[in-house]
């Protein structure tokens, strides 16, 4: 095979373009699962040439997949102690089981842990309790659905380990925790307060119960929750110092993805610890189950495709281009990288995007003044490809989540109707992440 060949003699750029493109059309159209289709595409390339082997594990982010991994199994773990019922519970009786208290808690709750926790697991946790909650109240459960789409979307925002697309580009950058928080936490408190005002204030009166029925909520015994108090009391040392381990990373010369790796090991030593042989064997065997394989193997055949895609040399015409539609000036590319961002991650996979587009930026740099002077462009990107999920109901996979579990309620969720809130919420997040982003940097 001639050096610049690769598949029926196109060149190499054009055979990695190629199955890319046939990958994402299997991912956006999900004719194929995702895992499949990405892994299938990488072996295909490494196949004919386009990418070799010692390559394509270089280009796979091992520090990713291991932070995915190891919170994956801390909170699967965690999740067995019943502490994030509590919390759900807790916080509804807090308001006094009111109707628009409860949407407010909601989304001050999912918003919460889906910064500590990804977004998927948040809802999985927090929707069957609210339906629960809407029944008694006798209330419809719209309103809190969609507050848990968007608070799981937005709350996301505030952390290296909220959302996929900022894991991704912490790895890629080797931003620390810290980081995370300090430059986007703040965009992200703002759009939840204004989120919860107008939500609360919509909905405050549409949502009418009668005092018994409140009741029936206070009567709820959020203790009974709770189902392992050993666990619980593990499980939040182990988050604390995880997270902590998080915020020091830097200064302790430890990755993100090892950190994780070590709380999950020393969570499953502690939960199996005075167990039988069997037995621990059997808890530490369930709680691998909660790791979503199909997720891990994704993020490795991609970041084969699109590190296949980089050694065409593409990644770095499509840099040079980016740098030179925004005049090679910063504020252009913060605005022009926010905005494609959020329309591009509303009607796509927002983890595919924002994998593509990390080389790409980093190609960008040389010419805009290296990576300090990126760095406004690069909080851009996680701000729209995470506020975009928003956007429409499959703009992220919380969405399609809470769309099954609406519609195994009995409460669907329509894909026209979702659209008549999820439009004007994306757009004020992005403008209000837009405004963040102008006072700090300009």
């Amino acid at each position: 095979m001639a050096a610049e060949e690769a598949i029926f003699g196109m060149g190499r750029q054009t055979a990695a373009l190629a199955v890319m493109g046939i990958c994402y059309f299997f991912l956006f159209t999900e004719k194929m699962n995702r895992a499949a289709a990405a892994l299938l595409a990488a072996a295909v390339l490494i196949f004919f040439g386009v990418i070799s082997q010692e390559q394509a594990l270089a280009a796979i982010d091992f520090n990713t997949i291991a932070l995915l991994t190891g919170m994956m199994i801390i909170v699967g773990v965690a999740e067995k102690s019943g502490m994030f019922q509590y919390v759900a519970i807790w916080g509804a009786k807090k308001v006094r089981a009111h109707p628009a208290g409860i949407l407010a808690v909601t989304g001050v709750v999912t918003a919460v842990f889906s910064a500590f926790l990804d977004n998927v697991t948040t809802v999985l946790l927090i929707v069957p309790v609210t339906l629960q909650i809407a029944k008694k109240l006798d209330v419809t459960p719209y309103p809190y659905l969609l507050m848990a789409v968007f608070a799981s979307n937005i709350g996301g925002t505030a952390t290296l380990i909220g959302d996929p697309p900022n894991i991704l580009i912490g790895s890629a950058l080797g931003l620390s925790f810290t980081d995370f928080l300090v430059h986007l936490a703040p965009a992200v408190a703002a759009v939840m307060v204004l989120l919860i005002a107008v939500f609360v204030f919509y909905w405050r009166g549409r949502l009418h119960t009668t005092l018994q029925n409140r009741v029936r909520v206070m009567q709820i015994d959020e203790k009974a929750a709770i189902a392992d108090k050993r666990l619980l009391k593990l499980a939040l040392a182990v988050l604390a110092a995880v997270v902590a381990g998080f915020a020091a990373a830097h200064r302790i010369g430890l990755e993100n993805g090892f950190i994780a790796l070590a709380g999950a090991a020393l969570l499953l030593l502690l939960y199996t610890c005075g167990a039988g042989h069997r037995e621990a064997d059997e808890r530490v065997a369930e709680a691998l189950k909660s790791v979503d394989w199909t997720t891990v193997f994704f993020f490795a055949g991609l970041f084969v495709v699109v590190g296949a895609v980089e050694q065409s040399g593409f990644l770095q015409k499509l840099g040079d281009y980016f740098a030179s539609l925004s005049g090679g000036d910063i504020f252009n590319s913060v605005y022009i990288v926010l905005g494609v961002s959020a329309v591009l991650s509303a009607v796509v996979d927002n983890i595919p995007f924002v994998a593509t587009m990390i080389p790409t930026l980093q190609a960008m740099e040389p010419a805009m003044g290296g990576r300090e002077a990126m760095m406004p462009v690069w909080w851009a990107l996680s701000l729209g490809a995470c506020f975009g999920g928003n956007g429409t109901l499959i703009g992220a996979s919380a969405n399609v989540i809470v769309a099954g579990l609406a519609a195994r309620s009995g409460h669907p969720v329509d894909f026209a109707k979702f659209l008549l809130w999820s439009v004007p919420v994306t757009v004020v997040s992005v403008a209000v992440a837009g405004a963040f982003l102008y006072f700090e940097y300009f």
